[in-house]
């Protein structure tokens, strides 16, 4: 080990819990002089060894948790049995849906902090978050050669959060011969296409699976409004469910192209789908300005909350789009909202949506809850891992 980190009096509760994160607050001294990444042991205040670590000297989370075994060595070996483990989790996925695209590790969740890794067809695409992921980043590439041999791996650690972490965005090819982009994938009967390379977070929301194939079980005969629509999941699975109308709209012309070749990929009929790069925020103002209105609203925005400074604001955003959505669905209409933002409480975010409500003067109900897919579990000892919520609501 390359140090000791010592906690102040009191604050080991959440490491009895098995909670993976130490922040700097809770900190009374380092011994050693451990570098970005590498693995520390973490004591309380009375000497008892708590877990073992990655230390992370320019983050508030201070250190993340590899091990609560105090005789694991954090290599090669560790890696691999972690990640068959986490491939065995998802052998539970095929019960629920027909992909060959899924979320192999998702982090933290996983017993891997920091460290994001989804699997379309024979391509990993790879996110290091954190020092230690970062730090440890050879062991992670030859324990995935070992598990995954004929896999390609490339990476896409080009995200903002890395700078939390003192670390430079990072993208590239790691291994193997990447397939010309965009690349298809499949899902739930459905021929997909995505870019690795210059699509959003590794190249798709994986975590969406399950709510794509409920819209397209609710479309028939439906006008649908596809909303922050990227590169067209909801829309198409919403026409080869039978919508008779459905606008996507994104400010992407990149992702607005794809969505386009998704409907043509899967022999679906062009003419009932319009591909809008606007503002979502004034084209529905735009909307219900002119009194368009729409059997089905589908609200999917990028993450509002990036702290909890921001939380105020944000909850502004949700409620804002949310209002204006009940305002345009005609008596009956379906709303399905969601929230990405892992610092808003599920709580709060249905507060958010019936408060919209009144905002709109109309009544609504919530049907059904709505989350991530089964390929992205939640840690028992981390809440945190349970980031996207959604709601079906009927609105009359």
């Amino acid at each position: 080990m390359s140090g000791i980190i010592t906690l102040k009096a009191k604050r080991d509760k959440a490491l009895l819990r098995r909670h993976p994160w130490i922040f700097s607050n809770g900190i009374h001294k380092v011994s050693g002089k451990p570098l970005a990444g590498e693995t520390v042991e973490v004591y309380s205040a009375e000497g008892k060894y708590l877990a073992t670590a990655a230390y992370s000297p320019e983050s508030q989370i201070r250190a993340r948790v590899w091990s609560f075994d105090q005789q694991q060595e954090i290599d090669k070996q560790y890696f691999i049995e972690r990640l068959e483990d986490a491939q065995a989790a998802r052998q539970i996925l095929g019960e629920f849906a027909d992909t060959n695209a899924y979320r192999l590790v998702a982090g933290e969740n996983d017993g891997l902090p920091g460290i994001t890794i989804d699997r379309y067809a024979n391509v990993l695409v790879l996110q290091l978050l954190s020092a230690g992921a970062e730090f440890q980043r050879l062991n992670l590439i030859e324990a995935l050669k070992h598990c995954f041999p004929d896999d390609v791996i490339y990476e896409r650690s080009d995200v903002d959060v890395r700078k939390k972490e003192g670390l430079a965005p990072q993208q590239g090819l790691i291994h193997g011969e990447l397939p010309a982009q965009p690349m298809e994938i499949n899902e739930n009967g459905l021929r997909l296409l995505i870019n690795v390379e210059t699509g959003h977070k590794t190249g798709y929301y994986l975590d969406q699976r399950n709510n794509r194939k409920l819209v397209g079980q609710l479309a028939k005969g439906k006008k649908i409004l596809n909303c922050f629509c990227y590169t067209g999941g909801f829309g198409t699975y919403a026409l080869a469910g039978g919508a008779k109308k459905v606008v996507n709209v994104d400010v992407s012309d990149a992702a607005l192209e794809i969505a386009a070749k998704n409907v043509e990929l899967n022999n679906l009929d062009a003419s009932k789908i319009t591909q809008l790069n606007a503002d979502v925020f004034k084209q529905l103002r735009a909307y219900r300005d002119c009194d368009e209105q729409f059997d089905m609203i589908v609200l999917d925005p990028p993450k509002f909350v990036d702290s909890k400074a921001s939380l105020n604001r944000a909850s502004r955003g949700y409620k804002d789009i949310n209002m204006l959505a009940m305002q345009m669905l005609r008596p009956g209409g379906i709303l399905l909202t969601y929230s990405c933002s892992g610092l808003m409480p599920t709580s709060l975010f249905q507060k958010i949506v019936a408060d919209a409500a009144i905002d709109a003067k109309r009544e609504m109900q919530f049907l059904k809850t709505l989350e991530q897919a089964e390929d992205h579990p939640v840690g028992g000892p981390y809440p945190e891992g349970h980031y996207l919520k959604g709601f079906l609501c009927r609105v009359k």
